[in-house]
C-alpha cells in the first residue's frame, strides 16, 4: 500500500461521559448493565465509510487484497468495512482482486487482558503469500495481541500487511504499537457492543457502550 496517515482518527477525550442509555434503542436485557453510550451506531458506520475510502485510495491495486478478520469481536466491523471497500472496488476506475480470510485469538477474561495470546482457530492462511493483507480488528488495547498476530502472519510471506482497527485505547499498558488505520481513540474504559464482547455477551448490542460495574459482575466468568 502507498503512504497513509497513521494519526488520522477521531479522539474521544478522557472526560467524555457519552450519551444517556435511555435515549437509545438498547436491548431490554442490557438496559441496567450499561453506564453510557460512548459511540452511537450511526457514527460508527459513517466513520467506517471514511476508513474504507482511505484504505481503497492507498491500495497498490496491482496486487490482490486479502482482508483478514480477527474473530470474534471484529466480525461486525469487518463486514461493514469490507462491504464498503467492495463497493468502491466495483464502482471506481481502478480495482483489484479481493479475498476474505479469518483468524481467531484469545487474550481476555472478564475485563482484563491475560497478558498471553492464544491462536485458537484459523483457516489455511498460505493463500496470503504475495498479497496485500488488510487485518481488520475491533479493538487495540495493549497491542500485544496484534503483535502476536503479525508475527504469526510473517511465516506466510505476504507482500504487505496493514492493520485497520475500529478502536484504540489510550492506556499505560500499551507496548507502543499503533495500527495503520484507526476509527476512534478512546479512554481506557471497558467497552462493549457492535460485536465487542464481555465474556461473549453484548455482541447483540449495536452501539458501542461502556459497561457498568453491575454488568461486569452479572456477566463475569464463573470460577
Amino acid at each position: 500500500m502507498a503512504e497513509k496517515k497513521t494519526e488520522n482518527f477521531i479522539t474521544i477525550p478522557d472526560d467524555y461521559t457519552g450519551y444517556p442509555v435511555d435515549k437509545f434503542s438498547i436491548p431490554k436485557h442490557y438496559e441496567e448493565d450499561l453506564e453510557s453510550v460512548l459511540i452511537p451506531n450511526g457514527l460508527v458506520l459513517d466513520r467506517t465509510e471514511r476508513l474504507a475510502r482511505d484504505i481503497f485510495e492507498n491500495l497498490d491495486h496491482s496486487k490482490p487484497l486479502a482482508c483478514l478478520c480477527v474473530l470474534k469481536g471484529g466480525y461486525q466491523f469487518f463486514s461493514d468495512l469490507q462491504t464498503r471497500i467492495q463497493n468502491l472496488n466495483a464502482n471506481s476506475n481502478k480495482s483489484c482482486q479481493m479475498s476474505l480470510d479469518f483468524i481467531r485469538l484469545k487474550s481476555y477474561e472478564d475485563d482484563k487482558s491475560t497478558g498471553t495470546v492464544r491462536v485458537i482457530g484459523s483457516d489455511d492462511l498460505s493463500s496470503l503469500a504475495g498479497k496485500n493483507v488488510l487485518i481488520v480488528e475491533d479493538l487495540i488495547d495493549t497491542g500485544r495481541t496484534m503483535q502476536k498476530l503479525l508475527n504469526h502472519l510473517a511465516q506466510f510471506n505476504p507482500f504487505s500487511v496493514n492493520v485497520c482497527t475500529l478502536l484504540v485505547k489510550r492506556t499505560t499498558r500499551s507496548i507502543g504499537y499503533r495500527p495503520d488505520y484507526v476509527g476512534f481513540e478512546i479512554p481506557d474504559r471497558f467497552v462493549v457492543g457492535y460485536a465487542v464482547d464481555y465474556n461473549e455477551y453484548f455482541r447483540d448490542l449495536k452501539h458501542i457502550c461502556i459497561i457498568n460495574d453491575k454488568g461486569k459482575k452479572k456477566y463475569a466468568m464463573k470460577k
